[in-house]
């Protein structure tokens, strides 16, 4: 993070033609970059460390250096802060943002409608758990080439219907698009950080709450930060180059599906856009689309540099759909005259966007489901945010004396007794009441 900017690729080289480059189905997941690099985290540790052992004045000094925070400005901001921003915008803008919150919201509140507490019958009473929220939640949104107050949003507005008391979002130097949003989440309080300083802050409270989780999404820095803060504070899920595959057949729109990939490779150079499809015409197609729509987009250097990342597999049925559950990615869509039988075939993937209309872009910007989402593969057994994500299920017993207790006791005492712990097996025999 120190020493000479990264040099600008030429100008031209966004103008270059571009192909998707061609991969074996075999070959597809060993073409995916790691989620954090493990040379960053000895710098990633030095930082959390900085921030836990010297505080504020850390904190501060690495939010001047990288997060554009001015000396003598404080680096938190208040929620009437938050309020003057939203007062400050255009009606126009600050509806968008209301109505994505409201969006947002409803898919939450049904999910929350959807969990219910367990409680069933044990052998002299009953057992359970209860739902129970975090008491306070860190949101980390995104502020650097591209600030993302829709991640304020996404994570924050969870948050709160979930029941999280207390609310912060993290954000290097928050615009006034971030710090509206926030207003609108409700959130109380925002922290002007980013990066590993900023979730090693939340996760030590450091000039702000003491966080029970972190969660957002973030770069690579933020990633290996809650790698190595897991255990101090819970993390939602540990997020990675952002990627999008599209799946389609021969019947796929090379527009739709070139538009789509292109919208995914202007998030990052890293980012990582791929095509799998059983048609040799669509890939070629695609190619086209992809040539006519980069020219003149203002994002196109940083698109071009994700497209060389990505790629395109051109195989049967079977091969292209082995393919999509091994990559599991973080953004599946499914385009073609086979789509809705693909998607009830397919189960590994962050979010799925089912036809040709369903683009992932939707989802980015609040059409309900969250955007926060599981990336390297990780959706093979992880799930993106959501209201559970600020849930705890502690469970509880609760039994009489009786013989129902007395056998399940017996039993206790004799796996007890397996096991050599003495103190166990006097523990439960003191509960073996006369029969």
């Amino acid at each position: 993070m120190t020493g000479e900017p990264p040099q600008k690729r030429p100008a031209e080289a966004a103008t270059s033609r571009v192909r998707l480059r061609r991969v074996a189905a075999a070959d597809a997941v060993r073409e995916r970059a790691p989620v954090v690099a493990e040379d960053l985290l000895p710098s990633v540790s030095r930082i959390v460390a900085a921030v836990r052992d010297q505080g504020p004045a850390a904190l501060r000094q690495y939010a001047e250096w990288w997060d554009r925070l001015i000396p003598g400005v404080p680096i938190t901001r208040t929620k009437d802060e938050a309020r003057a921003a939203l007062r400050s915008l255009p009606p126009s803008e600050r509806e968008v943002l209301e109505r994505t919150a409201a969006r947002i919201e409803h898919f939450a509140r049904a999910q929350l409608e959807s969990a219910a507490e367990a409680r069933t019958e044990v052998p002299g009473g009953h057992a359970g758990d209860r739902l129970v929220p975090v008491r306070v939640a860190g949101c980390y949104a995104p502020g650097g080439r591209f600030p993302l107050p829709s991640s304020a949003l996404m994570t924050a507005v969870t948050a709160k219907v979930a029941g999280v008391e207390q609310v912060w979002l993290a954000s290097p130097d928050p615009s006034r698009h971030m710090l509206a949003a926030a207003a609108v989440a409700g959130v109380d309080g925002v922290l002007a950080a980013g990066g590993a300083q900023a979730v090693a802050a939340m996760a030590y409270g450091v000039s702000m709450p003491r966080c029970d989780l972190v969660a957002g999404p973030g770069n690579q820095w933020v990633t290996a930060a809650k790698m190595l803060l897991t255990g101090v504070v819970g993390v939602d899920l540990f997020a990675g180059p952002s990627e999008l595959v599209v799946l389609s057949d021969e019947a796929g729109d090379p527009r739709l599906v070139a538009a789509d990939l292109l919208a995914q490779a202007e998030h990052d150079v890293t980012a990582l856009p791929v095509l799998i499809t059983t048609s040799v015409s669509l890939a070629s197609r695609v190619d086209d689309e992809l040539n006519r729509q980069i020219a003149g987009l203002p994002t196109a250097e940083t698109a071009s540099a994700a497209l060389a990342n990505g790629f395109a597999v051109v195989a049967s049925e079977d091969e292209a759909l082995r393919c999509c559950q091994k990559l599991a990615p973080e953004h599946l869509e499914i385009h073609g005259n086979r789509a809705d039988r693909w998607a009830e075939e397919l189960d590994a993937f962050g979010a799925a966007f089912v036809g040709a209309t369903s683009a992932e872009v939707l989802g980015d910007y609040g059409l309900g489901p969250n955007h926060t989402l599981p990336t390297g593969g990780t959706a093979r057994f992880a799930s993106g945010l959501s209201v559970f994500s600020f849930l705890r299920r502690p469970t509880w017993i609760r039994v009489e004396p009786g013989p129902e207790l007395n056998a399940a006791a017996r039993d206790a005492a004799a796996l007890a007794r397996m096991e050599g712990l003495a103190a166990h097996v006097r523990a439960a025999e003191m509960r073996i009441a006369d029969d």
